[in-house]
């Protein structure tokens, strides 16, 4: 079982009308501390009485379901709780891009990507939490050219893994340190910086379009690599509406 802080409890319900798709769900979710599942659904009619009633943190969705699909159950909740969506199809990943899901699943899905998706809502919890106490992290410190720096995440426009080591680009000059890109994916808040590339981490507020398999940011343009594409369309959310 994978351990985690008491104070973690993410009231979860899954949404999905095939009776092996729930056991698979509820199985993997047993491993966790951190997910208190509240209920099994068959249809959305039956999980918006379920939210209505009482509050839920996460849901894993079907997309595929009888009277009203995922994307429709979806577009009807005003304040909907954080969102995994599950299905058997790949072309719903712009439409989660547009309702700014969590994570989406494709079944078959293996635990190791079930485990990814999960942490990517504890994260997601953590940084609500931290905003509702009034903390919110600004900066981080980095240590370059024996030197350490107090680096504000406002300020990065993206970072670029070279091996061993990584570069920061800010507006106005760059730094070079010895961290890992998954290091520095840990230390940045996920909600904010994307990954888009083995080679990079861009910053949501940096960018300023985004056209077909290119995101555009200040001075530059990056490609997104075609194994983060449908990851980095469901995390993200319009800059402008």
């Amino acid at each position: 079982m994978i351990e985690k802080s008491s104070k973690m409890i993410l009231k979860t319900l899954i949404i999905d009308d095939e009776p092996l798709a729930q056991n698979v769900l509820r199985k993997y979710a047993e491993d966790f501390k951190s997910i208190e599942i509240i209920g099994f659904c068959t249809d959305a009619l039956e999980a918006m009485e379920i939210i209505e009633k009482q509050h839920i943190d996460l849901i894993f969705l079907d997309i595929n379901m009888p009277k009203l699909s995922g994307i429709e159950f979806l577009k009807t909740l005003k304040n909907p709780p954080m969102v995994i969506l599950t299905t058997a199809y790949t072309n719903y990943a712009l439409e989660g891009y547009e309702l700014n899901v969590l994570d989406y699943l494709v079944k078959p899905f293996s635990f190791a990507r079930f485990l990814k998706a999960v942490q990517k809502a504890e994260q997601q919890f953590q940084l609500i939490q931290k905003i509702k106490t009034g903390e919110k992290p600004e900066s981080l410190f980095i240590k370059s050219n024996k030197k350490t720096y107090q680096l504000k995440f406002s300020d990065i426009i993206y970072i670029e893994g070279l091996g061993d080591y990584i570069k920061i680009y800010t507006e106005k000059s760059h730094l070079v340190t010895n961290l890992s890109m998954k290091k520095m994916e840990e230390l940045l808040p996920s909600n904010d910086f994307y990954r888009i590339h083995k080679s990079h981490i861009v910053n949501r507020m940096k960018i300023i379009a985004i056209e077909g398999n290119m995101v555009e940011l200040p001075g530059i343009k990056l490609t997104i690599g075609s194994n983060y594409r449908t990851d980095f369309f469901t995390r993200i959310s319009y800059i402008s509406m």
